[in-house]
This record gives C-alpha cells, sequence and structure tokens, in this order.
C-alpha cells in the first residue's frame, strides 16, 4: 500500500511538472532595480526590459526596490526562488554594500547572467558654475579644505567611493554629501551642493540642455559617448571607476533558464535600437557572457575591497 502511495504521488508530480509552461511562459520576469525611479539605473534598467520582452516574447517589468546602496533589493531576490522569474539589475553595489557592511553576503549568492553596458562615472558642476575644468574645482578644494561639498548616490555607493578616490589622489577633501540617487541631480540644481559625482544617464538630459557641466570622466580612457570630456586621468588625476550594469539571479537557477536570459540580453544589447538609446542615455552597450561576466565580478570584488580598505569605508 506504502509503495502504491509513493508511487502515486511520484506519478502526481510528474504530471504536475509536464503541466508546468516552459520558461518564461509561468510569470512575467521582474527586474528588480536598487536604486529609485529617475535614477540611471531605473532609466536603463526599462530600456532593458522593453528590448528583452520583445526577445523572450514574454512581460519584463521593472520593481524599484532601493535603499541600503542596494542591499534591500539583492536580499530580495537571493530569498526568491532559483527560476528565472526573479532577476536583479546588479553592479559594482553587489560589492560595496557587502564590504561596506550593508549586506550580510556577497556576489556569491548569485548566478551571473550577463554584462549588459558600461557607465563612465563623472564630476559634474551646474552650468553656471565658475569651474570650467577639474583642475580648477581641485585647486578650489584645496585652497578651502573641507568646505566643498560634492553629492552622491549614498554612502558606500560607486558614485561615493569614486568621489573619495578621486579627491584622495588631488591630495584634498571635500564634504561628501550622500543623496538618494533619484536627488542627486535636483540638488546640484538647486544649488544645495557644489558638484556631484554621478553617472552619465542621470545627467544627460541636463548636459544637453546647459544646466550642468561634466568636468571629468573617472575612466582609463575618453568615453566615445561623452564626446569631448577628458578624463580625470588626462588631467593629472589617476583615478579610474568605470561602472557596469548587468543581470544576476538567486544561486542555482537551472542553467538552460541562465542561457534563455542571456540570449535575450544579447540580442537586446546588440540591437540598433538599444544602442542609439543607449548614445542618448550616455551610457555604452558592452555586453558579457555569464562566465566573462562572472569573473569580472569576481576581479573587481576584490579590487573594490582593496580600495574600500583604503579609504576607510571596509568594514
Amino acid at each position: 500500500m506504502r509503495t502504491g502511495l509513493i508511487f502515486a504521488g511520484a506519478l502526481l508530480a510528474a504530471a504536475v511538472q509536464a503541466q508546468e509552461p516552459p520558461f518564461p511562459q509561468k510569470a512575467p520576469i521582474e527586474i528588480t532595480v536598487l536604486f529609485p525611479a529617475g535614477s540611471s539605473a531605473d532609466v536603463t534598467a526599462r530600456l532593458l526590459a522593453d528590448g528583452m520582452s520583445k526577445q523572450l516574447g514574454a512581460r519584463v517589468i521593472v520593481f524599484n526596490r532601493p535603499g541600503a546602496g542596494g542591499a534591500i533589493g539583492y536580499k530580495y531576490v537571493a530569498s526568491q526562488k532559483p527560476d528565472g522569474y526573479s532577476v536583479v539589475w546588479n553592479s559594482n553595489s553587489v560589492s560595496t554594500t557587502y564590504h561596506s557592511g550593508m549586506m550580510p553576503f556577497d556576489y556569491h549568492a548569485f548566478d551571473a547572467v550577463a554584462r549588459v553596458l558600461v557607465e563612465s562615472p563623472v564630476i559634474a558642476v551646474r552650468g553656471d558654475s565658475k569651474w570650467k575644468t577639474l583642475a580648477e574645482l581641485i585647486a578650489e578644494a584645496k585652497s578651502r579644505p573641507k568646505q566643498l561639498t560634492v553629492g552622491n548616490s549614498g554612502i558606500g555607493s560607486h558614485t561615493h567611493i569614486s568621489a573619495v578616490a578621486l579627491f584622495k589622489a588631488a591630495g584634498t577633501e571635500v564634504v561628501d554629501v550622500p543623496f538618494g540617487a533619484a536627488q542627486v541631480v535636483p540638488t546640484l540644481l538647486g544649488g544645495q551642493v557644489d558638484a556631484v559625482l554621478q553617472l552619465p544617464a542621470a545627467l544627460s538630459g541636463y548636459v544637453k540642455t546647459g544646466q550642468v557641466r561634466l568636468l571629468a570622466s573617472l575612466t582609463t580612457a575618453r568615453d566615445p559617448v561623452l564626446g569631448d570630456v577628458p578624463t580625470a586621468r588626462e588631467q593629472g588625476f589617476d583615478v579610474s571607476l568605470e561602472a557596469w550594469r548587468g543581470i544576476a539571479v538567486p544561486k542555482g537557477t537551472p542553467k538552460p533558464v541562465i542561457a534563455a536570459l542571456e540570449g535575450a540580453i544579447r540580442k537586446t544589447a546588440e540591437s540598433p535600437d538599444f544602442a542609439q538609446a543607449s548614445e542618448r542615455l550616455g551610457v555604452r552597450p558592452a555586453f558579457m557572457p555569464a562566465e566573462e561576466f562572472d569573473s569580472l565580478i569576481a576581479k573587481e570584488d576584490a579590487e573594490l575591497a582593496r580600495l574600500m580598505q583604503l579609504i576607510g569605508l571596509k568594514k
């Protein structure tokens, strides 16, 4: 009798599994964005979601779960079923949130799917500012130590670390002012801070209207998307902290599901529509498949840990 019950149970489980629609037809795919609506992360995630929806023939929806430098969103996705229906729009923040003590687990809680794009952190001032170059801003900071205010997207965020690294390399200190990512640019335009360290997608519209001036990008070479904006290195300050964004899923997600997501992301990131929209936002498509992306995250995690230790942000 017991054997018969077990057999019947197995048949029932098999029948349920057989009725389960193939990925991704069971439900919408949720992309968790770690920052609020209007932020660089949000704008670019929605661009990706549109493309993935077309490629997969399924709904791909963006949910904003901001807070704690990204930790709230990471914790949410890490706790979800590893079936491909809950993914995170991850970034270098997977390392910064862990090493700053805001998140109890590191990147090993996720499986990498694909890198999608890269962004160049930029130092920016208002369009009517007296500072026309990075050297002029640095000179002012040196003449008035710990008086200039520089906004960033939150303590321990990539923009915060970039700002600290820049002014440390310049041999001076400023007042770092953390805001929610969507509030950084309004505070600059409203005159509450002297400058901001931010990612281009959040600034591009204001740069085009002349309300914001970019003084430097924190990259190894000039970003073609940013036109004639010089790098900090060109101007004598050896800082390069390129930011990336990609998709990750909870650890243990089946390989065929990861492959399906990776394929849809590749087609989206390499499409002319995505390239044109990215250029308007000031970001660069930079598709990288799962295995390479996983290696990049591991390498950068070690480097960010070293940098955060150096500038006193590592817990």
